[in-house]
């Protein structure tokens, strides 16, 4: 056996332990093809970061937590969402000492959620400014699909509204196009470490000029197991309306959010924009919305010119004079697109025009008018591949967004069971191309408490999902929209027996 025939082995042998077994037959030496798709195996381990969800002492936040039910998992593993350790005078973290949760002796309550089983949602509370950042990790068979979600209630004053988000897991470069510095608004970076050794991260901000000078944005430590919010009015000198964050990873890995208050109309979580692409899909415009605002930038060498176009429930429609949308490299653009839903359903499509280049895009939503109104976002997104899953829906205020940009596809969609009881319902959905559609959700039966939204697609085309929640309060129509990436529960082990067929040849 010569030295690459065993390099495969291995590698095949380290890929199996991370994913699960992955079985090794004889090659085939017949000469016939023996090309195999690569196999799907559950990934037994999974890490999600929530984090800190307000400053404001009338905070109220609930976290959710859905594993759904994969098959080929084993009856092992476990799940746990702890607080993020903060230093000490020792400079060392809760994490360090052992401290993996606050025995509540000081008055402060870190939220901390440890699932059960895979199929319910789990649930947890946190209250006013201190609710710290979570660090959480799955294994065995919580891992596939894991979902978190952190959905924060303020009453009144500066960030009015709900504020929702999923927890990401971590990575090592983000985009939120959307970001702000004007007076209005107080828009922060969360940057969260879930490592032993301390993270290294760069901030830089494109305005509609380009890149804004700062240094105050580069090199910013994150220690181990902890949590920093940075306030990106620090880092420029001028106020800017329309922001792109980009955030690299020098050392280590983060999860990385925007929080993005408004004085006066309310505030969200900006999520990440999914990878700079040619062509990108918005979905899960609210039918109601007052106002939507386009932001976009093309991080590359060269402009780009894309085509924008509405998915309704009837097919594409071209808004009246903003039929395309030119960026120029390296700068952020921002188109205002009024109440373009007018009363439905409706997502985003953005395609080039011609030779495609690279972009990043997100959506700032506003409902409601006068002093009533709440704003939210939404970042381009990727379809679902094989899954994808929305926790804390309630019996009351949620709506799934389901568009097929362009063959039609069949979904399946499922309502788990209650995170307090109930029967889980699915039922199945045909999405014609070209449009956006608001299901009506399954229901479970015997339903307490709130309930999680798996979707699977069937057959057709590509799928793109994002969920909104909603709750009136005092006349204000406050929500958040959350879309939905595939979960990658998932992972594709290449057949070895292809593999060393091959090197025999």
């Amino acid at each position: 056996m010569n030295r690459t025939t065993v390099s495969l082995i291995a590698g095949v042998a380290a890929l199996a332990a991370v994913t699960g077994f992955a079985s090794m037959s004889e090659p085939d030496t017949s000469g016939t093809d023996t090309a195999k798709a690569a196999a799907q195996l559950p990934v037994e381990r999974t890490s999600l970061l929530c984090p800190a969800p307000s400053t404001s002492d009338l905070a109220e936040t609930a976290y959710t937590s859905f594993t759904p039910v994969a098959e080929g998992t084993g009856d092992d593993g476990a799940a746990e969402l702890t607080a993020a350790g903060e230093e000490s005078a020792d400079g060392k973290t809760d994490a360090d000492k052992g401290d993996k949760k606050d025995d509540g002796k000081d008055g402060k309550e870190k939220a901390v959620l440890t699932p059960k089983e895979p199929g319910k949602p789990v649930t947890g509370e946190a209250s006013g400014a201190e609710s710290p950042a979570l660090v959480g990790t799955a294994e065995g068979r919580f891992a596939p699909g894991w979902t978190v979600q952190e959905t924060t209630e303020i009453a009144a004053g500066s960030g009015r509204g709900l504020l929702g988000t999923n927890c990401t897991a971590p990575d090592t470069e983000f985009w939120f196009p959307g970001a702000s510095t004007a007076k209005e608004r107080t828009d922060y970076a969360h940057l969260t470490n879930p490592d032993d050794s301390a993270a290294v991260a760069d901030i830089e901000l494109y305005g509609k000029d380009g890149a804004l000078k700062s240094t105050v944005g580069e090199g910013i430590q994150i220690p181990p197991h902890s949590s920093e919010a940075v306030l990106l009015s620090t880092l420029v000198d001028e106020p800017q309306t329309n922001l792109t964050v980009h955030v690299t990873v020098r050392s280590g890995r983060v999860a990385a959010a925007v929080q993005a208050i408004d004085d006066k109309l309310g505030g969200d979580w900006l999520g990440p924009s999914t990878d700079p692409a040619g062509s990108l899909v918005l979905p899960g415009i609210p039918k109601d919305a007052t106002s939507v605002r386009l932001v976009a930038f093309a991080p590359g060498d060269a402009d780009a010119d894309l085509k924008v176009r509405l998915a309704s429930p009837n097919g594409p429609i071209t808004p009246a004079g903003n039929e395309t949308l030119h960026i120029k490299a390296g700068m952020t653009a921002a188109i205002d697109l009024g109440d373009v839903t007018r009363g439905e359903a409706g997502s985003l499509m953005l395609t080039p025009t011609g030779r495609p280049t690279p972009v990043v895009a997100a959506l700032k939503v506003t409902r409601g008018k006068g002093d009533k109104q709440e704003t939210a976002f939404i970042p381009a997104t990727g379809p679902v591949d094989t899954r994808a899953t929305a926790a804390d829906n309630r019996s009351k205020g949620s709506t799934l967004s389901l568009v097929a940009p362009g063959r039609a596809a069949k979904v399946k969609v499922t309502a788990s069971a209650g995170s307090g009881g109930g029967t889980a319902a699915s039922k199945t959905y045909t999405i014609k191309g070209g449009t956006t559609q608001n299901v009506e959700l399954p229901v479970p039966s015997g339903l307490k408490g709130t309930y999680a939204l798996t979707v699977e697609p069937q057959s057709g085309g590509p799928v793109y999902a994002a969920r909104m929640l909603e709750e009136a309060s005092g006349g204000v129509p406050m929500f958040t929209v959350q879309t939905l990436p595939d979960d990658r529960g998932t992972v594709e082990v290449p057949d070895a027996a292809q593999d060393l067929s091959v090197l025999q040849k």
